[in-house]
Formats: C-alpha cells, structure tokens, sequence
C-alpha cells in the first residue's frame, strides 16, 4: 500500500483493504487518500496515463479487440479502475483503418486534444500488418464529451511500419518520437526523435536513436517500441520496450543531459541491460509499454502492462489479458530512475524509514528484518489485512509468502506465513498514525509495544519510544 501518512489517508487506505469490494469501488472517486491496486484496469494494454492541469487523471489503452479508441478519467488514480469509458471512434468498415488500432496517446496541442494511434487495413494476412500512424481530433474542449473525427495520417520519413508515437515539450520545443521500420534495416522496428512543425508533419529530418542489437532487445523480434519520456534531476529518461510481447517484453532506457542536442544521437546512452523484466517472484509478465504519471501527492507513478501468466498460446498479441498496472517511480542517489521489479497483484507496497534515521529503510536480508540500505525491492513492504480486526501484516513484495513476525525474544524476523493462532497474532501489528504523521505498528502479540529498530535490527519495543516511528516514503 502506497501510504499518504494522513489520519483520514491511513484509514481509508486500510479499509479498503479489508471492506467488500462493492463499497470499496464506490468510494473509490469520492476518497482521494486511497491508494490503487493492482491491476489498475484490466485488459487495457499499452496504457497511457497523464494527470492534466485541469486535476484530471486520463487513461487510455488498447482494447483486446484492436477495434476501437477509448478513454476514460478519474479525480483520482484509484479511481481509473471504476471510471466511465468512452468510445471517442472506431475503426472504419475498409481502407487503410480498417484493421487493428493499436497504443493510443492522447495529447493537448495548441488548444485542441489529439490522439495519435496506429492501425491497418482488415482482410486478413500480412496486410493487417501494414501499420501507420493516424491521428483523431476532438472538436471542443472536453476529450470525453467532444465530437472526434480523423485528423489524418503522419507524415513519416518512410512508407513502412510505424506506431507508438509520443509527444513531450523540452526547452520550449515540442518534439515528436516513435518507432519505425526504417528501409535497409533488418529490425522490426527502431526509435525516431523529430521536432513538429504540425500535429502530422515534422519540423526537421529525423534522428535515429537506437537499433535494438543487444540480446534482450532481440528475443522473438528485434523491436524498440513504445517511447515514454520522464524529465527528472537534469536529464531526460526515455524508455522503451523491446522484445516478443510475450513474458520476454521488456524495458529499456536512454538517457540525456538535459542541457544536450537531443537531436545528436550522441548525447543519449543505452542501458546495457534491461532496467524492469517479468518477475516469476510476483506473477507478472511482459512487462513493457509504459508511461508515467504522478500520484496525488506529486510522486512519480510508473504505469505498464503485464499478465498474470507466461505460458501462452498462440500469438501474444491475441492473447487479451495485458493488464494496466501502476506503481512508484524510485530515484537512486545519482539521480536515476530504479525501475524494482513489478510488484504483483493487490495494493501498492509502502516504504519506511525511521523517523529518526531518514536515509535508512525497513529492509530485509533474507529472512533478517533490518533497517538500513537495500536492494528496492527488499525495501517494499505490502500491508494485507490479517485476521486480527483493525490489524495488517508487512511482507516484502519480493518474499510474498513471508511476512514479519515476532520471536519469544522480541525480535523481528521474516517467517513463511502460516494459519495457526499463534503466528497470525505474532505477525499482526496495528498502525497508528500520530499527529506528525508518522506511524508506530503496534504488535497484536504485545499490545505496549510496537516495531522498533536498535543498532540495524527490527525488534518490538516500548511503544511509545522514538525508535518506534516510521514515515512512509
């Protein structure tokens, strides 16, 4: 659970938790403090998801039938899950939109939103395959409600397979990126970076940025795809996603200067090796196609999709359960984004520093609880409602059957989760939130007591001692 350390962001979040999921949904748009589960949506792929200056979260995606453009909104990010989906245009009954539309953005240019998408003729073959980018314009100032008709289609460099377009403004620029199958070239696709002159047209020649050569770029097909930009601590992250989009789907990252030509293929640099893979540890595959967006306290949200299984059957873009999912955006001290492993199904994971030890997190090594410096994922903890009423346990997203636990010692460990009535009151704390906002986990087991940290170890304390406090981070 992505905590917001309020009284009223504490209780909502953990009633949703442990409240029916019929009333958890309904106050979904109406509590902005709830924290988002996993998966957001389902069935959505290639999601996009952007938090606009009129206080709305956006979100659209691919449909599994290919066969339409959709959008939906929310107050919130929680929200997206239950939010009304509108039809803003479906493809058409021949020609060259016929076909399958793929990977949606929608973007604000110059007063008038436009979603850019790619698609193909229908009749079945190689021909379906005949991909290029389209754009759709709404005719007022309200995407959900406005009347949208084809823009046209964008003028690339060269006739041949295009999609996965994205926009972003830098230095006072607005600049166009996208992947395409460039003529000479024996790759599915490669990343192209151009200034716009037009929703449609470029302003200048086209930059190649990267050829997929590396092993994990090359699994199944040779693909760098689907282009997201996050501008963060002087540089300019771009991802992408390479690969099959089986569980073999995978993020890569390019980075610039900021003060950079961005146009000099130069100034960016390639991640050596893929920076957020399927995990086997939370059941999530084929992570890939991602955005970025911010929660509702400014943090940054990583949004993706994946499945819940790798086996597949038949091509993988068929197979319709490419989910949405979101969760924290983490920056190590050199400024650069730490992508963790995808952190599985159910609400966000949290991460706690002692309050009197900030730089520090409750971590584990192993089964060892401790606090101090670790690997990302061994610093999230989710919060599950445990059988004890008003009581959560913690387990790290990357052990998800072990979760702390108490010794007759009074120190903290990581125990594989059991049922007797012993260990579910040895496992169960309850949080409370002080005025400050930060949280003591009170232990069922020892009700005067609550998790502390001594000399790097986690061990039940006085509750009331300063070792006990916890910030969420």
């Amino acid at each position: 659970m992505s905590l917001n350390l309020s009284r009223r962001g504490f209780i909502a979040s953990t009633a949703m938790l442990s409240a029916a999921p019929v009333v958890a949904r309904a106050a979904m748009s109406d509590v902005p403090d709830i924290a988002p589960q996993n998966p957001l949506v389902k069935q959505r792929a290639d999601a996009q998801i952007f938090r606009h200056e009129d206080g709305w979260y956006y979100m659209t995606g691919s449909v599994p039938e290919y066969d339409r453009l959709v959008l939906r909104r929310s107050r919130t990010l929680a929200g997206l899950a239950t939010a009304e989906e509108a039809v803003l245009w479906r493809h058409l009954s021949s020609g060259p939109m016929s076909g399958f539309i793929w990977a949606p953005e929608l973007h604000l240019i110059d007063g008038r939103w436009i979603m850019y998408f790619a698609a193909g003729p229908s009749g079945g073959g190689e021909d379906v395959f005949r991909i290029r980018t389209y754009a759709i314009v709404c005719d007022g100032p309200d995407p959900m409600k406005g009347k949208w008709s084809v823009l046209g289609q964008f003028q690339a460099p060269w006739d041949s397979f295009n999609l996965d377009s994205t926009i972003f403004v830098h230095r006072g620029k607005r600049y166009f990126v996208w992947a395409q199958r460039e003529p000479g070239i024996e790759t599915n696709s490669n990343l192209y970076i151009a200034p716009l002159a037009t929703p449609l047209t470029l302003a200048a020649k086209a930059t190649r940025l990267t050829v997929p050569t590396l092993d994990w770029e090359i699994q199944g097909f040779k693909v760098a795809e689907a282009p997201a930009i996050l501008a963060r601590n002087g540089r300019l992250f771009m991802t992408y996603s390479a690969s099959a989009t089986d569980a073999r789907y995978c993020l890569g990252l390019l980075t610039a200067a900021d003060d950079a030509d961005i146009m000099d293929p130069r100034a960016w640099t390639k991640s050596p090796e893929p920076v957020f893979v399927s995990s086997e540890v939370t059941k999530v595959y084929g992570t890939g196609h991602n955005s970025f967006t911010t929660d509702e306290e400014g943090r940054d949200i990583l949004v993706y999709h994946g499945r819940d299984y790798s086996a597949i059957t038949g091509d993988p873009l068929f197979d319709p359960n490419r989910h949405t999912r979101v969760q924290r955006l983490y920056f190590r001290a050199d400024g650069t984004p730490d992508f963790g492993i995808p952190v599985g199904n159910g609400p966000l994971p949290g991460r706690f520093s002692p309050a009197d030890r900030k730089e520090a997190f409750l971590a584990h090594d192993g089964q060892r609880a401790i606090v101090g410096q670790a690997a990302l994922p061994a610093t999230q903890f989710r919060l599950a409602p445990a059988r004890v009423s008003g009581s959560v346990t913690l387990s790290p997203i990357d052990m998800p059957d072990y979760c702390l636990t108490s010794g007759a010692d009074g120190r903290i460990m990581l125990a594989k989760a059991e049922q007797g009535a012993d260990f579910v009151r040895r496992s169960a704390f309850v949080p409370r939130v002080a005025p400050d906002n930060s949280v003591r986990f009170t232990a069922v087991a020892s009700p005067d007591k609550a998790l502390a940290h001594r000399e790097g170890a986690i061990i039940l304390h006085q509750a009331e001692d300063a070792t006990t406090r916890w910030l969420s981070s």
